[in-house]
């Protein structure tokens, strides 16, 4: 009886799973993978064709940068691919202290600590630094793991529209029953390119005595003279309270982190479950990701030739594709961030337009539901650092010729 049981609650599981994988196809929603072979940051290779790639996050080309791949294969001879256990049974390598230090060296800070991604990062601070007395206010269009780190500490999530520091003010006027109130912003916003109003951010947390947190994957290497960052965009170094970010775009490795005071570290460690119950991240990889770091520091060109490639892209842009939400200004001087949202709306003409560009030679993914709102696809592209002009002005034309008339700007 029990072994019938099981096979006709199976049966209903698979059938549960193909009906829905069937309501995804149906509606354009259903994802496959692209296989890629072989790339070196800039091209890519799928299935025997070379495509140029405006798709990625490795912003800098360090992924692919001789001297970070040397540091990776020497940790790898040194300690081996794998560091065994996690951080607090016996997988707390050397390596991992030394990359550690250079990331809060790097973001101003007393120390920091490591997670194997960004999500976990996320994921471990959030829900060990809140629970069902405090509150967290969110930026409605910050990263999916700020939202289920936020769900899963049981704090009263609200969120205030994007950018809107007057509703954000309004949150914490009626907000003061709370034990501890808590502001999480992306420093990059990852699908519209824009940045945090992080002044303002700032100012009002200290007014109504809050404490602060950015997500700095798309900011790390890119933003500020030396790509350290939001808080160097805006010369407010040290004014956030909590440091994420990624080491894996820019930096070009793997890995996420959290950098603040010697305290807050300290709490992590015993309490952050993301960090405590998973094997330490590899030894290569933070070899890597000192090496990338280290470049980021003492190579300033490559920053500049991101830059330099952005300013020569949006220009060609058709104005009714982008509007220029994605730049910022200070100082009188446009700076704009790698990620260019061509915003199509209509599911169809989105996936249409992108797999023209692929036909063409160019990757670049059309973004649907559930990652961004219905009625608001897109092509988010991505410039790099490797990207030459040639590429740019040919995606450009391509751009210019094949953008279905439901384009509208973001």
């Amino acid at each position: 009886m029990a072994r019938r049981q099981y096979n006709s609650y199976n049966d209903a599981m698979l059938e549960f799973i193909a009906d829905e994988l069937g309501q995804l196809k149906q509606s354009g929603l259903y994802r496959s993978l692209k296989t890629i072979t072989k790339t070196d940051g800039r091209m890519v290779e799928i299935n025997d064709k070379q495509y140029i790639n405006f798709c990625s996050n490795n912003y800098l080309g360090l992924a692919n940068h001789p001297k970070v791949i040397e540091a990776s294969q020497q940790a790898a001879k040194e300690y081996g691919v794998g560091a065994g256990a996690s951080r607090l049974i016996c997988g707390n390598l050397s390596i991992h202290k030394e990359l550690e230090k250079k990331i809060a060296n790097f973001k101003g800070r007393e120390t920091a600590i490591l997670f194997p991604t960004g999500y976990m990062a996320n994921l471990g601070a959030i829900t060990a630094l809140v629970d069902e007395n405090d509150t967290v206010i969110i930026d409605r269009l910050n990263h999916a793991s700020i939202i289920d780190a936020c769900k899963l500490s049981k704090a009263k999530l609200q969120v205030y529209p994007h950018k809107d520091m007057a509703a954000l003010e309004k949150i914490l006027q009626r907000s003061a029953k709370y034990k501890k109130r808590l502001i999480i912003t992306d420093s990059i916003f990852s699908m519209d390119g824009d940045i945090a109003s992080l002044p303002e951010i700032v100012r009002l947390a200290k007014e109504f005595q809050a404490l602060t947190m950015i997500d700095e994957a798309h900011a790390t290497g890119v933003l500020g003279t030396r790509g350290k960052g939001l808080e160097e965009h805006y010369g407010m170094e040290g004014k956030v309270d909590i440091v994420m970010g990624t080491l894996s775009k820019a930096v070009g490795s793997l890995g996420g982190f959290i950098a603040g005071s010697a305290e807050l570290i300290d709490y992590l460690t015993n309490k952050a479950r993301s960090f405590i119950y998973t094997t330490a991240l590899p030894p290569s990889v933070c070899a890597a990701s000192i090496a990338a770091l280290g470049i980021i520091e003492n190579e300033p060109e490559l920053i500049k030739k991101l830059r330099n490639n952005i300013a020569h892209l949006t220009p060609l842009i058709p104005l009714s594709i982008f509007d220029g939400e994605g730049e910022t200004r200070r100082e009188g001087v446009r700076i704009f961030t790698p990620i260019i949202p061509i915003i199509v709306g209509d599911l169809q003409k989105t996936m249409e337009l992108s797999d023209k560009l692929f036909n063409a030679g160019i990757l670049a993914a059309g973004i649907r539901p559930p990652t961004v709102p219905e009625n608001e696809c897109r092509i988010r592209l991505t410039v790099s650092a490797l990207h030459t002009k040639e590429d740019i002005e040919c995606l450009a034309s391509l751009l210019q010729e094949r953008t279905p008339a439901a384009v509208k700007p973001i």
